[in-house]
């Protein structure tokens, strides 16, 4: 999701590769689940929604209405965490207000208090410094902070599917009404509705390639 805001508003003001050590520890974060209430709109990219299905023995259509929802990212129709309540609270935060798919949780979640930033060098980190109400955080290396197996692959296929979504948003725009809600609809069915087997990454980029190829996207 694109936001209009300057780094140095948000952030230290440092950009961070994987290996480098960043302030975002919080113990687990000490019985403390405000950063899963109220939250800014929290996206799932395909390999999420494949972890959620895999991890809870759902479908996609069985996630949706009760843990997911679909909404508008800078023109295209993604998946997202579904928030809850009057607190608007994500809908997998048990009655302990602790995570309850914590070891298959979205990538963004994984992040926090970090986020992602996309530049001419790849991926970057940067913290953000208004985000989380835990003061007293420690040093932790990002990639063990992240605790995502084989990250080389994630961050790749990170970068592959932001700057898809960017092509997706500009073929759009030379689309109409109709077929807009087609291409969408496709883009749904090929990334997230279709189940994944045991090779994510292997089946995603297959797709994206069927899918470029199909459309006629560079």
């Amino acid at each position: 999701m694109r936001r209009n805001i300057r780094l140095e508003e948000i952030s230290d003001g440092r950009l961070y590769t994987a290996n480098d050590m960043v302030k975002a520890d919080c113990r687990d974060c000490e019985g403390c689940s405000a950063c899963c209430q109220n939250m800014e709109a929290v996206v799932l990219d395909p390999l999420d929604i494949a972890n959620l299905c895999q991890g809870l023995g759902k479908t996609f259509e069985e996630l949706m209405g009760s843990a997911i929802e679909l909404k508008i990212v800078d023109g295209v129709i993604l998946p997202h965490l579904k928030m809850t309540g009057e607190e608007e609270t994500c809908s997998f935060l048990d009655q302990n207000g602790r995570c309850s798919v914590h070891s298959f949780r979205p990538g963004i979640c994984r992040l926090f208090p970090l986020g992602r930033y996309y530049g001419e060098e790849g991926l970057r980190y940067f913290l953000q410094v208004h985000e989380c109400r835990k003061e007293d955080r420690s040093k932790i290396k990002v990639k063990k902070w992240l605790g995502i197996p084989d990250l080389a692959s994630y961050e790749k296929y990170i970068l592959q599917w932001h700057a898809f979504l960017q092509t997706c948003e500009k073929a759009m725009a030379t689309l109409d009404d109709e077929n807009q809600r087609i291409f969408q609809l496709y883009i749904l069915r090929t990334f997230y509705q279709t189940p994944y087997g045991q090779e994510f990454y292997q089946e995603f980029y297959q797709r994206m390639c069927e899918l470029k190829a199909r459309l006629g996207l560079e």
